[in-house]
């Protein structure tokens, strides 16, 4: 039930990270949804770091570095994605 988990809150932070980004990301669902599993291990990390991973009630902190973290793992997820696309795009057929 754990990936299961990850993969639903993946896509709601991965959508809600390109939503929140301007202009628009051409990354294909899935990968939106790992980017967004990316970034909620990466608010999780920081949320642990600064001591705020458990708390009393709703960890209103721990999402927010984790709808942080899917941001910034989409926003360069979406340029690294749009690099490789780009150069397989860009050859010539001679």
């Amino acid at each position: 039930m754990g990936w299961l988990w990850a993969i639903i809150v993946g896509l709601v932070l991965g959508v809600i990270a390109r939503a929140i980004l301007p202009g628009k990301q051409n990354i294909p669902l899935w990968l939106t949804v790992v980017f967004g599993i990316l970034g909620g291990i990466l608010g999780n990390a920081v949320a642990g770091w600064l001591g705020v991973r458990d708390t009393k009630g709703i960890d209103w902190t721990r999402h927010v570095l984790q709808l942080i973290g899917a941001i910034a793992v989409v926003g360069v997820g979406d340029m690294l994605w749009q690099a490789i696309r780009g150069n397989r795009g860009d050859r010539q057929r001679t």
